[in-house]
C-alpha cells in the first residue's frame, strides 16, 4: 500500500541519512515517478529534503521523532519490563537493546545483585547511574542520535569480550513469516551477533508491532527463548510459540509456559 511504502521510506531514510532516487526505486521495486510522489509527500511533512544527487534526511526531526516514540504506547512498555525483569537472576550477566522498550527493565532490578548490564542503548546508561547493585558496561560506538544508541564495529568487537547469559531484544516489528525485523542496518548486526552467542535471548514488543515488517529481518521468531509483550498475541502466534517452545510472558500468563499451564504464575 501506498501509505505503508511512503513510511517505510520515510524510516529507511532515516536510517541511512543520504540517498538516491535510482537506490529508492531498486529498494522499493518502484518506478521513479512513483519515488518522486512519494518523496514530493514527505518534503511536505518537513521530513527529508533534497539535495544534489538524491535525498536527505531533515536532521531537525530527529530528536523529535525518537521522543513522539518514547511517549507511545508508555504503559505497555512498562508492563513488559517489568516482566522482562523477572528473569534476571543475581549473578546474570545481561544484554540490554537499543529502543524505547528495553529501557524499562532497568528500573525493576533495584533488588538484584550481583547483575552486569551490558549495552549500547543511552538510556540504559542513564537510567542505570544511580543504580549502585548494577555493573555497567557501555560498548562504545558512533551515536546513532535517531535511536539513542551506540553503533558501528566498535559495538561488536566489545560484545566479543563478554559472556552474555540473557538477551533482552527489541524489534520495529514483528511477523510469523518475517521474524524480528528492524529499520536500522547499523542496529541489527549487533543485534544478529548477540542473537548468535548469548545464552537465552527474549524478544520484547507491544503488542502494536504485531503482524508489521521492517526494513530487515535479525532473527527469526524460533530462534527467540522468550516473547514479551503487553497482551496476548492473535492465535496463530500463540500456536507458534507453543510449537516451537517459546515461554510467552503477557500479563496475563506471566512466567506461565504455554507448554505447560500448571506453572508458577507470576503477577504483574
Amino acid at each position: 500500500m501506498k501509505v505503508n511504502r511512503i513510511s517505510e521510506i520515510e524510516k529507511y531514510i532515516r536510517t541511512v541519512e543520504n540517498v538516491s532516487l535510482d537506490q529508492l526505486c531498486e529498494m522499493f521495486k518502484v518506478s521513479k515517478n512513483t519515488i518522486r510522489r512519494d518523496i514530493a509527500e514527505l518534503e511536505k511533512k518537513g521530513s527529508i529534503k533534497k539535495v544534489y544527487g538524491g535525498i536527505t534526511i531533515n536532521s531537525k526531526n530527529n530528536v523529535e521523532v525518537f521522543e513522539s516514540r518514547e511517549i507511545t504506547h508508555q504503559e505497555e512498555k512498562e508492563t513488559i519490563g517489568k516482566l522482562a525483569s523477572q528473569l534476571v537472576e543475581n549473578g546474570d550477566v545481561i544484554f540490554i537493546d537499543s529502543g524505547t522498550t528495553t529501557k524499562h527493565i532497568v528500573p525493576f532490578l533495584k533488588n538484584k545483585e550481583n547483575v552486569t548490564i551490558i549495552t549500547a542503548n543511552l538510556h540504559v546508561i542513564v537510567a542505570s547511574l544511580f543504580q549502585s547493585n548494577l555493573r555497567l558496561i557501555s560498548t562504545g560506538g558512533e551515536l546513532y542520535r535517531e535511536a539513542y544508541s551506540f553503533t558501528g564495529p566498535n559495538v561488536i568487537n566489545s560484545l566479543k569480550s563478554y559472556n552474555i547469559t540473557k538477551a533482552f531484544l527489541a524489534s520495529t516489528g514483528i511477523s510469523i513469516d518475517r521474524g524480528a525485523t528492524n529499520i536500522s542496518p547499523l542496529e541489527s548486526e549487533a543485534k544478529k551477533y548477540v542473537m548468535a552467542n548469548c545464552a537465552t535471548a527474549a524478544l520484547l514488543v507491544d503488542s502494536s508491532k504485531i503482524d508489521i515488517a521492517a526494513l530487515m529481518t535479525y532473527a527469526r521468531l524460533e530462534d527467540f527463548d522468550y516473547f514479551i509483550s503487553d497482551a496476548l498475541p492473535p492465535e496463530e502466534y500463540v500456536e507458534f510459540f507453543q510449537e516451537h517452545n517459546i515461554t510467552l510472558l503477557t500479563p496475563s500468563t506471566a512466567k506461565t509456559s504455554i507448554n505447560n499451564p500448571s506453572a508458577e504464575t507470576l503477577t504483574v
